[in-house]
C-alpha cells in the first residue's frame, strides 16, 4: 500500500535531531523523498556539525528510502534559496516545506542582550521567511504545495525568560495566517504546529527556573503524563497529515500536538466585549474593565502579596504589615 506522501519531495529544516528527525523518518516511511536540513549547531546556535544530518540520511536510506543532506543555515536569503535548490537538484521537484529549525537563548528581558535577541529572531522568524519565500515561488508556479511552520506555547501564551523566542514564535503564527491567504488561491496550504515534546531545547529550561515561575504564579500548560507523553516522534504524524493531499482544504490554522493529543487552536477573536454609544471616558473604563471586561480572567504573573502595588485593593492585615515595614 502506498504511503500518504508517496512521490512527494519534502524539505525539513532542523531535522538532524528531535522533532525534525522524527518527521524526516516518518515522511520517508510514508513515501516522501526528504532533504534533511541541519547545520548541526548547538542549542544556542553556535558551532556546526554535519553529523546529525548525515546520520538521519543514512537511517532513511537504510530503510530503503531516499534522502539528501543539506547543511545550510536558514538565517540568510541565500541559505534559504540553496535549501530549496537542494531539493530541486536532488529530486527534481519540491512539494512540502517544513520550517522546524530553532535555537534558544533564554534570558529575562531586563538581562537580554541585543545579540541574544537577534540570534533567536534570525533563526525562527527570519528563517521561516528565508525558506518560505523561494519555496512559495516553486509552489505558485506548480499550483500545489504544503508549508508547515512551527510556533510555540511561548509565542501563543507566554513563558517567562523567552521574550526573543516568544516574539519570534508569535510572529510565526501571524506569518502562517497571512501566507495561507497569499497562497491559498494557488492550491497551496500553510499551517502551523505548536508542539509539546521533550527535546534538547526543552532540556535547557532549568528546574530552578520552573520553580521560580511557579512561585511567581507564572502559568504554564499542564504536562501530559505517561512515559512517552513527550516523545518528539509523536509530533510527526500530524505534520505528515498536513503535508498530504488529504489536507488540501486545511489552510491557515495552528494545531497543538503534544503526546497523543491533537488540537486545533482557536484564532484570537474577541472573547468578551464592552460597548457604548460614543467615546469611553477613562473613569468609565476604571469602573467597567475590572468588573465586566476582565472579570474572572487571571493575571498570568501577578506580583507577590507582600509587594506594595499602587492601585491594588488593601487586603485584611495589610495595614499592620505596612506599619511593620515602615517602622523597621
Amino acid at each position: 500500500m502506498a504511503g500518504a506522501l508517496e512521490g512527494k519531495v519534502a524539505v525539513i529544516t532542523g531535522s538532524g535531531r528531535g522533532i525534525g528527525r522524527g518527521m524526516a523518518l516518518l515522511f520517508a516511511q510514508e513515501g516522501a523523498k526528504v532533504v534533511v536540513v541541519d547545520p548541526g549547531v548547538n542549542v544556542d546556535g553556535t558551532g556546526t556539525d554535519s553529523g546529525p544530518a548525515d546520520q538521519v540520511v543514512d537511517e532513511i536510506k537504510t530503510g530503503s528510502g531516499e534522502a539528501a543532506p543539506c547543511y545550510e543555515s536558514v538565517t540568510s536569503v541565500a541559505g534559504g534559496e540553496k535549501i530549496v535548490q537542494t531539493a530541486l537538484d536532488a529530486f527534481g521537484r519540491l512539494d512540502v516545506l517544513v520550517n522546524n529549525a530553532g535555537i534558544l537563548r533564554d534570558r529575562m528581558i531586563f538581562n537580554m542582550s541585543e545579540e541574544e535577541w537577534d540570534a533567536v529572531i534570525a533563526v525562527h522568524l527570519r528563517g521561516h521567511y528565508c525558506c518560505t519565500k523561494p519555496a512559495s515561488i516553486v509552489f505558485r508556479q506548480q499550483r500545489s504545495g504544503r508549508i508547515i511552520n512551527f510556533t510555540s506555547v511561548s509565542g501563543l501564551i507566554g513563558i517567562a525568560g523567552q521574550a526573543n523566542y516568544g516574539a519570534a514564535k508569535s510572529g510565526v503564527a501571524g506569518f502562517t495566517r497571512v501566507v495561507a491567504r497569499d497562497l491559498g488561491r494557488y492550491g497551496v496550504t500553510c499551517n502551523a504546529i505548536s508542539p509539546g515534546a521533550a527535546t534538547r531545547m526543552t532540556a535547557t529550561v532549568a528546574d530552578a527556573a520552573r520553580v521560580r515561575n511557579a512561585q511567581a504564579g507564572v502559568q504554564r500548560p499542564p504536562p501530559q503524563t505517561g512515559a512517552a507523553a513527550r516523545d518528539p516522534e509523536l509530533v510527526a504524524p500530524m505534520a505528515a497529515y498536513l503535508a498530504s493531499d488529504d489536507a488540501w482544504n486545511i489552510n491557515g490554522y495552528i494545531f497543538g500536538v503534544a503526546g497523543t493529543s491533537v488540537s486545533v487552536l482557536h484564532h484570537p477573536n474577541a472573547f468578551r466585549t464592552l460597548w457604548k454609544p460614543g467615546m469611553w471616558t477613562v473613569d468609565e473604563l476604571i469602573e467597567q474593565v475590572p468588573s465586566q471586561l476582565m472579570q474572572g480572567i487571571p493575571n498570568p504573573a501577578p506580583p507577590p502579596p507582600d509587594l506594595e502595588v499602587p492601585g491594588r485593593p488593601a487586603q485584611a492585615g495589610d495595614g499592620a504589615a505596612a506599619t511593620a515595614r515602615s517602622s523597621s
